[in-house]
């Protein structure tokens, strides 16, 4: 497959968004030592190794927000 034929995605709905740990732990007001406690411990959101960083998708966050609500 030549780059030509490459398709180009544009659609918004393909466009991940991204947060860091500290923004996670901004969000919940929460010690950057919890969510780290909570990821050893396999609880918290799920996380991405991208190169060296650690990443977390905004809708994996926002499911794992939704199943810790209380009823």
């Amino acid at each position: 497959m030549d780059k030509q034929d490459l398709p180009v995605i544009t659609t918004q709905a393909t466009v991940l968004e991204w947060l860091t740990p500290t923004e996670i732990c901004h969000e919940l007001q929460i010690p950057l030592q919890t969510f780290y406690q909570w990821r050893s411990r396999g609880v918290g959101p799920h996380a991405y190794r991208i190169g060296k960083h650690l990443r977390v998708s905004k809708a994996d966050f926002e499911a794992w927000l939704v199943l810790r609500s209380d009823p």
